[in-house]
């Protein structure tokens, strides 16, 4: 038997709050040969509604749903709000975060967590359109709008939509590595993590986005592999140009230089792996492409104004 996920749905929901997460851990499962089980659930059991006006079927609903539980997660959508007086549904949602071992949204959702007082004096996220209102109506909730998700203890939180990938990604990355979390994102074709500016797990990177579309998909190739070969050589036979014009090219449409580019990605990763895992300073400078323990002091220095170990104890702590 697997780990059992519990998705709470509801009609109106946003179906890829759901669906992308839930495609996350199968595809996780099956690489880690340790599978997902993801079980859907509602107030009542039958057919419940997406916004999208596709349906999903629920065997078993809330109130009959017991433990033991890996992971809860919450979808959000746009009825997310008429649903905030519904007993059944805040009073089933904190019972099962009362017997999961972790509790988790997507977008809207959020707020069915704060509902349920889950959220008291935690750090969250949520939609950026309903990060206002859940600043207003629970004013316990440290609210963080500019995260893609957000983690604190046990429960973690995340933005609109597309987010809950980004949020089911590192948490495949806290069960089962960096490795299988970065195979995973692969085989999606989406970010391991995004090379932007929301959230706390990735570095803004300050650059404008290629108008060329072979230099937007070889910033995704230097986001997606900084342990590759990532020397402007390299990257200017991938893009099929010469080096000079690489380089001119590539700082023209980015503002930086493809070198400080590289450097600030592999900052990102390195962070994020500070974040995720507990692997030693050598192993995290190796993996993020940096080389040497000595490398990632100067580059995080550089990029963070903090040395890589008071940076992860200082998450930790957070």
């Amino acid at each position: 038997m697997g780990r059992r996920v519990v998705v709470v749905v509801y009609d109106g929901f946003q179906m890829l709050d759901m669906a992308g997460p839930a495609d996350v851990f199968a595809l996780a499962g099956m690489l880690a040969r340790e599978p997902y089980d993801v079980e859907v659930t509602a107030v009542a059991a039958g057919a419940v509604r997406a916004q999208n006006g596709v349906s999903v079927t629920v065997g078993t609903p809330l109130a009959e749903i017991d433990g033991p539980i890996d992971t809860l997660l919450v979808a959000g959508g746009v009825t997310t709000m008429d649903w905030l007086e519904d007993p059944t549904l805040i009073g089933g949602i904190r019972r099962l975060a009362g017997i999961a071992r972790r509790t988790t949204s997507v977008c809207s959702g959020a707020m069915c967590l704060a509902e349920a007082g889950l959220l008291d004096g935690r750090r969250a996220t949520t939609h950026w359109v309903a990060s206002r209102l859940m600043r207003e109506r629970y004013p316990d909730v440290q609210v963080d709008e500019d995260s893609i998700y957000v983690r604190d203890g046990d429960v973690w939180t995340s933005a609109g939509v597309t987010s809950g990938i980004d949020l089911a990604l590192a948490l495949v990355a806290e069960d089962h590595g960096h490795e299988v979390a970065r195979d995973t994102a692969c085989g999606l074709v989406v970010y391991l993590h995004r090379p932007g500016g929301q959230s706390q797990f990735s570095m803004p990177m300050s650059t404008a986005v290629p108008r060329d579309e072979p230099l937007r998909e070889l910033q995704a190739y230097i986001d997606a592999n900084p342990e590759g070969d990532l020397s402007v050589p390299a990257l200017a036979r991938r893009a099929g140009m010469s080096e000079r014009h690489f380089s001119r090219v590539f700082t023209e449409q980015t503002g930086l230089s493809p070198g400080r580019y590289v450097e600030r990605s592999r900052a990102d990763a390195a962070r994020r792996l500070l974040e995720i895992t507990d692997h030693p300073l050598d192993r995290v400078a190796r993996e993020c492409g940096l080389g040497r323990p000595e490398t990632l002091y100067r580059v995080f220095r550089r990029n963070w104004h903090v040395s890589p170990g008071d940076y992860r104890r200082r998450f930790k702590e957070s």
